[in-house]
């Protein structure tokens, strides 16, 4: 018979993977909460129309990337892409407006139909944090730092913030006039996806990573040059605001995102990570002023980031980084069945006390349970023998420097808790 393999683009999670992604998951819902942040989550599959409206019916995502499938009631849906417009959707629909001020994060699947790459994969895992309700330039920078503080505290070197302004909506449509006016006598020598993108939305040709090495591309005007003076002056308090933060930045014209929603600030923060090339942009984010409203919402100023697993897992792989050693704090071996119950009713008390810990429930030896220990990479093996049974005496060894000792049951969880390097 022939084996089921996964699909293309798609990854199975276990031992060490897994225990990677669960480290990272803990620590970006801490960070959440000291930022006063609430869990959100989403359908993993929408009307299709959300997308559309939200992320822009001219970017490669909705145009290229999108799983859609009509449902048995002939409605029109899409496995989610991205999490900021189903988040926003949850907003409309839920009236959390009303609250004022939302700020939320998600840890969540996405699918994308692309070819599959290393960190860039069909369905991939995203968490994002979005602040909704505030426009505010302090909203823009406690995002950035939000981000930051999360790939410092994982250890990544060499961490830069590289932000630009969009400016708002006049901003945009006057630099929209001056970028058409560019590219209309270079119209042959752009790809057919940009052709199209001409009338429609120009600035998605900047960021076009088939033409990205033209001569007509980089001597692209800059939007940044045509900000009106409140584009400004909020693009210059923001940088301020890095700067109360100790946040080091470079302002970078070229960034504009690949999504339609966003105005004013926009950023990418890139790490450095050997032979990784472009894929050292593990985070982009930026501010989304309109993108409520487009979806039906009232006027609700918003900011946030996202940023993908799988290519923060390279990225902790290629430096060495390594969060998903098995570890756990006792393993009860039994010298023969006759301490078996015992064994178990003193591995229940143990985790009951919080303790992270495990014996073998087959017929294996008292050999093969040291192997299970050393598999496990065990702080303390704890042996069960007759003695022990009946004097509860228990006779527990460190299992890296081969000590051991003779400690009664009642302090056992106290011993190991006090010994634990």
């Amino acid at each position: 018979m022939e084996i089921i393999q996964r699909p293309k683009g798609t990854n199975d999670i276990y031992d060490d993977t897994g225990r990677i992604v669960l480290y990272i998951r803990d620590l970006v819902e801490k960070i959440a909460k000291e930022y006063n942040y609430n869990y959100f989550r989403t359908p993993t599959f929408e009307r299709t129309e959300v997308f559309k409206r939200g992320v822009g019916d001219t970017t490669d995502i909705v145009e290229k990337e999108t799983y859609d499938f009509v449902d048995r009631g002939n409605r029109n849906m899409t496995l989610r892409p991205e999490g900021t417009a189903a988040v926003v959707r949850s907003i409309i629909e839920n009236k959390l407006y009303v609250n004022g001020v939302n700020k939320v994060w998600y840890f969540m699947p996405m699918f994308r139909y692309e070819r599959p790459q290393s960190g860039r994969l069909r369905e991939h895992f995203q968490f994002g944090f979005e602040s909704f309700g505030t426009n505010s330039p302090y909203a823009d920078a406690e995002i950035i730092s939000i981000a930051v503080k999360i790939l410092n505290s994982l250890g990544l070197k060499g961490i830069k913030v590289n932000i630009n302004s969009l400016g708002d909506i006049e901003s945009r449509n006057n630099y929209r006039e001056v970028l058409k006016e560019h590219f209309r006598t270079h119209l042959s020598e752009l790809c057919s996806d940009c052709k199209e993108r001409f009338d429609r939305n120009p600035l998605r040709i900047i960021d076009c990573k088939v033409d990205s090495e033209l001569e007509v591309i980089k001597t692209a005007p800059k939007i940044i040059d045509y900000l009106n003076e409140e584009s400004k002056e909020y693009f210059n308090q923001v940088k301020k605001n890095l700067d109360i933060l100790g946040i080091e930045y470079n302002v970078n014209p070229n960034i504009v995102r690949g999504l339609d929603y966003y105005t004013h600030t926009v950023f990418e923060i890139t790490a450095e990570i050997k032979d990784f090339g472009s894929q050292n942009v593990l985070c982009g984010g930026g501010r989304y002023n309109n993108l409520v409203s487009n979806l039906g919402g009232p006027e609700y100023p918003s900011v946030g980031f996202g940023m993908g697993i799988e290519r923060l897992m390279n990225a902790l792989e290629s430096e060495g980084i390594n969060f998903g050693k098995k570890e756990i704090d006792a393993y009860i071996c039994y010298i023969s069945d006759n301490e078996k119950d015992y064994a178990f009713r003193l591995l229940s008390e143990l985790r009951n006390n919080n303790l992270k810990c495990d014996m073998c429930y087959t017929n294996r030896n008292l050999k093969g349970q040291f192997k299970e220990c050393d598999a496990n990479s065990t702080k303390f093996v704890i042996i069960i023998g007759e003695e022990e049974m009946n004097t509860n005496i228990i006779t527990i060894k460190n299992n890296n420097t081969k000590e051991e000792y003779k400690i009664n049951r009642n302090e056992l969880v106290e011993f190991i808790r006090r010994n634990y390097e």
